[in-house]
């Protein structure tokens, strides 16, 4: 059975000794090396999309591998992709950092320099572990993403963009599908996912900085449990605690929340610091907020830019997201598009500052109306970005289920209502359809009886008889459906006016299929002109 073998190594050296040995063992088929974390991750994870055998059985990390560090980048690895096997390739070869590197996830270590035997009975140990797994979880198209949920960061392009609004609301619509949400402020210095939530808590991320080893218990003791069902991991009340969150502790928080909770959005507001960093070059969408204007556009690209020169994120892979849109702006999400190289969200979010207004003065963005135009278009961002759920389970256990459920019943409240209401709106229609044409027929009935009129005068000044014109005229003009049913009554001159009086019936709902027995009457009179001949 061939080994498909992947090195991560960032020394160009090393590098080629590692190829050089991995290519004179026995059914190995090494794949060129990638130089950094960043292109690790996109390799496996493009690998991933197309079908958990397309991924190799064996990756080497070697420890001088960056920006990631080692160790955490074994971890990512583990976490997203179970069924690789993972050796690290390091120097120190201590019993410490053995420990380490099997925590992180690692299937073994070979020391440098390499040797042939060594790194022989690692690939081939690591190979055979990831052979196993692969055949256990029988290869199904969900085990390629690990135990893990989906991570989603929120950046703004610059302050006051609506970056912590937008990550609140998305946070909010995944839980109200039924979704585990954890919603985490990495905005570390002013952060005010608090303060739009109404939360009072004294622990933050910062209590995480000195845990090398984030347990279930260690987590749950630093997530605020919110009324809505979001489990909140804060920035710290004193800013200045901020410098406490490294890279190291993003990355282990954000691992530890990823085993929790379905999904994860992480607020990382407009400066960038290694934790953010960290957040967002292993998050799994990365949305960056802009504004409809130059000096807003302008700072996201060189935010994109940035991220591109430090390896954090590729344009390409960033989604603009344009807030506070409008219909007559100049700028509009294809434009941003195009300037900053990045993919524009469909959803842009309208201005809507009165309606937002009272839940941000309130510090309850929970309670923003659902009518709210600003509130619908986030939710609309949160599908769009595949954080909601398409179905609802049959059990329907969990908040999410409640309110699932209640969602049900009003629905089906409705349909029974309107069940009971349907004979009534149809009597109404009915009712309203047949005073339409009892209106029409009354119509017609005077302008028959008008035409009689004029052409009776007209007959009689020229021959001293005009009933048979008159009656003629009377039924000219009507319409198929009353002509049948139609009576001239009276046709002749009555002092100086010639007198016509028309009798039509009213259709029953539609003309032709039947009449009323009652009849519509209309008549008129033209004066009579001259003497007759």
């Amino acid at each position: 059975m061939t080994t498909r073998i992947l090195p991560a190594v960032g020394d160009p050296d090393a590098a080629r000794s590692v190829v050089t040995l991995l290519s004179q063992l026995p059914d190995a088929e090494p794949a060129p090396p990638v130089t950094d974390s960043t292109s690790l991750i996109d390799l496996l994870a493009r690998l991933a999309g197309e079908y958990i055998d397309e991924l190799p059985e064996v990756v080497l990390v070697h420890e001088r591998i960056g920006p990631t560090p080692a160790l955490e980048l074994i971890r990512e690895v583990a976490l997203r992709f179970p069924a690789v096997g993972v050796v690290l390739i390091t120097a120190d070869v201590s019993p410490l950092l053995y420990t380490a590197a099997m925590d992180a996830g690692a299937r073994g270590l070979i020391g440098l320099p390499l040797g042939y035997d060594e790194l022989a009975a690692r690939v081939q140990n690591a190979a055979s572990w990831s052979t196993g797994v692969r055949r256990h979880l029988g290869g199904g198209p969900d085990v390629i993403s690990g135990p893990g949920g989906t991570v989603v960061t929120v950046t703004g392009a610059k302050g006051g963009v609506g970056a912590t609004v937008t990550a609140v609301q998305l946070a909010l619509a995944a839980a109200s599908s039924g979704r585990t949400v954890a919603l985490v402020d990495l905005d570390l210095q002013s952060g005010d996912v608090a303060s739009y939530l109404d939360v009072q808590f004294r622990r933050s991320i910062a209590d995480l900085a000195g845990i090398a080893d984030i347990s279930p218990r260690v987590l749950q003791d630093a997530v605020y449990a919110h009324p809505t069902g979001v489990g909140l991991l804060l920035a710290p009340g004193d800013g200045e605690r901020g410098e406490e969150v490294t890279d190291r502790v993003a990355r282990q928080a954000l691992s530890a929340l990823r085993n929790r909770y379905e999904v994860v959005i992480v607020d990382c507001g407009t400066q960038l610091n290694s934790a953010n960093a960290a957040a967002i070059e292993m998050a799994d969408q990365a949305l960056l907020l802009v504004t409809p204007d130059v000096v807003a556009v302008r700072a996201a690209k060189r935010m994109v830019r940035m991220w591109d020169r430090l390896q954090i994120r590729k344009a390409e892979e960033t989604v603009t997201v344009v807030n506070r849109s409008t219909r007559g702006a100049e700028i509009q999400p294809p434009l941003v598009e195009r300037i900053t190289g990045t993919k524009a969200a469909r959803s842009a979010i309208p201005a809507g500052f009165k309606e937002l207004q009272p839940a941000v003065d309130a510090g309850r963005m929970q309670d923003l109306d659902s009518r709210s135009s600003v509130k619908q278009a986030m939710w609309g961002l949160a599908g769009e970005l595949g954080l909601v759920k398409a179905s609802t389970p049959a059990n329907g256990h969990g908040r999410g289920g409640r309110l699932r459920g209640r969602k049900g019943s009003d629905r089906g409240a409705v349909l029974v209502e309107f069940a009971g209401m349907a004979p009534l709106i149809a009597f109404v229609l009915v009712a309203v359809w047949q005073c339409v044409l009892y209106g029409y027929t009354f119509s017609l009935a005077g302008n028959a009886a008008d035409e009689a009129a004029r052409a009776g005068t007209a007959a009689y000044s020229v021959t001293g008889d005009g009933t048979a014109a008159c009656r003629a005229a009377a039924l000219k003009r009507l319409p198929g459906s009353w002509r049948g049913a139609a009576s001239v009554v009276s046709c002749g001159p009555s002092g100086g006016v010639f007198k016509a009086e028309v009798h039509l019936r009213t259709p029953i709902l539609f003309p032709g299929a039947g009449n009323f027995p009652w009849s519509v009457n209309g008549d008129a009179g033209a004066a009579l002109e001259g003497d007759p001949r």
